[in-house]
C-alpha cells in the first residue's frame, strides 16, 4: 500500500505537529507526540531521547542488508504564527515557518506504510532529529552513542522548496547547501562625556569599519577559490544616552562558502581583520562563533540512486546549476558517510520558507509519503556502488 487513504489523517497529524511548535533543543511536546504516533506504527525498535529530544523507529526487513536511514527536523522558528490558522501554533512567536511539520508527518506517513509491510531486506531507520536550525541537532544526535551503534550505510535528508513546482524532485551532487556561520564581534573602549569623545575610545568608528570591510571581504579576498559571502546582521553600540560616548558595541556576521576549507579560509581572514581595525582604534577585541553549519555535499551514487527511483515514480527531477545559499546541518550526515540531501518542490506559488505567509502545503504530504517510500525500497534492495 502506499500514500492512498492516508491523505486524511496525515493532514490532521501535520495541523497537530503545527499547533506544538517548539524551539532548537525544547521539543519535548513534539517528541511526546511523535513517540505515542510512532509506538502506534510497531517499530522493532524506538530509540528515544537521540542528541536531546531526538527519536528513531527502526524498522528490520525480512532479510539482512544494509541500513538506510531518512532523516527529518522537529524544531519551530522563533517568528509568529498566521493569525488565520485554525491549527495557529499554541506558542506564541514560534512557528514552524520552514516546514518541519510537513517534513514530519511524511516521516510518520512512511512508519505507517512499513507497520503494514516491513521492508524485503535491509534496515530502515526514520529519524527525527532536534535543533536543525541552529546547526547543533546534528551532531549530537551522530555523537550519540544509542544512534552510533545503527551504522548506517545511506543517510538521506529532505527539505520542502518553495519556488518549485509541487512534487518536483530536486537533486545536485556535491555541493547542496552551503556552510556557514555566525561571528558574533565584541569591542571594548572606555566611555565617555558625549562632549569630551576623545577622552574616551568609542567603538563606534571601527563598528561602522567592521560593516564596509566584511561585506567587501569577499570581493576582495584572493585566498577563496571559490565564491562566498559575509553577511552583516547586527550592529549594538551605545544606546539613547545622548550625554555619553559608548565604551563597548558588538557587530554580527553571518558567513558564507560552498565548502567548509572556502569557510576555514573566510573566518581566518573575518579574524585578522578585526585584529587589524580593532587595533587601529586602539579597542579591545573578541570573537565567538555560533550556529556553525557544514556545507552539505551530497554523494554521487546517491543521487542518481534517488533520482532512478523518482524517474520510475513519475515524479519530475530539477538539477540547479549551483548549490543553495541556504543552510542544513545535515551536512553532518553526509561527512560521516554517504548520503544526500533532496529538495522537494512546494508550488510555484508557494510564498519562501521563514516568511510570515508560509504553511507547509498539505497537498505535498501524500507525494513525499510515496516518495520517501519508493526511495527507500530503491536503496534497501541495492549495495552501495554498486546497480
Amino acid at each position: 500500500m502506499r500514500g492512498a487513504g492516508l491523505p486524511g489523517d496525515l493532514t490532521k497529524i501535520r495541523h497537530e505537529l503545527h499547533r506544538r511548535a517548539e524551539l532548537s533543543g525544547t521539543e519535548i511536546r513534539t517528541a511526546d507526540f511523535l513517540c505515542t504516533t510512532l509506538t502506534a506504527c510497531r517499530p522493532d525498535q524506538l530509540l528515544t531521547g537521540l542528541g536531546g529530544h531526538g527519536l528513531a523507529g527502526v524498522f528490520e526487513g525480512r532479510r539482512s542488508g544494509s541500513t538506510v536511514v531518512l532523516r527529518c527536523d522537529t524544531d519551530a522558528l522563533p517568528l509568529p504564527d498566521r493569525p488565520d490558522l485554525a491549527y495557529q501554533s499554541e506558542a506564541e512567536s514560534v512557528s514552524h515557518k520552514c516546514g518541519h511539520d510537513g517534513h514530519m508527518t511524511m516521516m510518520l506517513g512512511v512508519a505507517q506504510q512499513l507497520a503494514q509491510a516491513r521492508p524485503e531486506q535491509g534496515r530502515a531507520v526514520l529519524l527525527f532529529q532536534p535543533a536543525e536550525e541552529t546547526g547543533a541537532g546534528a551532531r549530537a544526535v551522530l555523537d550519540d552513542p544509542a544512534f552510533a551503534r545503527l551504522l548506517p550505510e545511506i543517510s538521506l535528508g529532505l527539505h520542502n522548496l518553495p519556488g518549485f513546482p509541487l512534487g518536483a524532485v530536486v537533486l545536485r551532487e556535491g555541493a547542496f547547501t552551503a556552510a556557514s556561520r555566525g561571528l558574533t564581534i565584541s569591542l571594548t573602549g572606555t566611555s565617555s562625556h558625549a562632549a569630551e569623545p576623545e577622552a574616551g575610545r568609542s567603538p563606534a568608528p571601527a563598528a561602522a569599519a567592521l560593516v564596509q570591510a566584511l561585506s567587501a571581504l569577499p570581493q576582495l579576498e584572493p585566498g577563496l577559490s571559490e565564491p562566498a559571502k559575509v553577511t552583516v546582521v547586527g550592529i549594538a553600540v551605545g544606546g539613547p544616552a545622548f550625554g555619553t560616548s559608548p565604551g563597548a558595541g558588538q557587530v554580527m556576521a553571518t558567513l558564507r562558502a560552498f565548502s567548509d576549507v572556502a569557510m576555514e579560509r573566510l573566518s581566518r581572514r573575518c579574524a585578522d581583520l578585526v585584529a587589524g581595525i580593532a587595533a587601529a582604534h586602539g579597542l579591545g577585541w573578541d570573537l565567538t562563533w555560533s550556529e556553525d553549519f557544514p556545507a552539505t555535499v551530497n554523494d554521487p551514487w546517491v543521487v542518481a540512486a534517488v533520482e532512478t527511483a523518482a524517474v520510475a515514480g513519475g515524479l519530475s527531477v530539477v538539477r540547479p546549476a549551483a548549490p543553495f545559499a541556504w543552510s542544513e546541518d545535515f551536512g553532518h550526515f553526509t561527512a560521516a558517510g554517504p548520503g544526500a540531501l533532496v529538495g522537494l518542490g512546494a508550488g510555484l506559488e508557494q510564498p519562501p520558507l521563514h516568511h510570515p505567509d508560509y504553511d507547509f502545503p498539505d497537498a505535498l504530504l501524500s507525494v513525499g509519503v510515496d516518495f520517501w517510500h519508493s526511495i527507500l525500497h530503491h536503496l534497501l534492495s541495492q549495495t552501495y556502488g554498486k546497480e
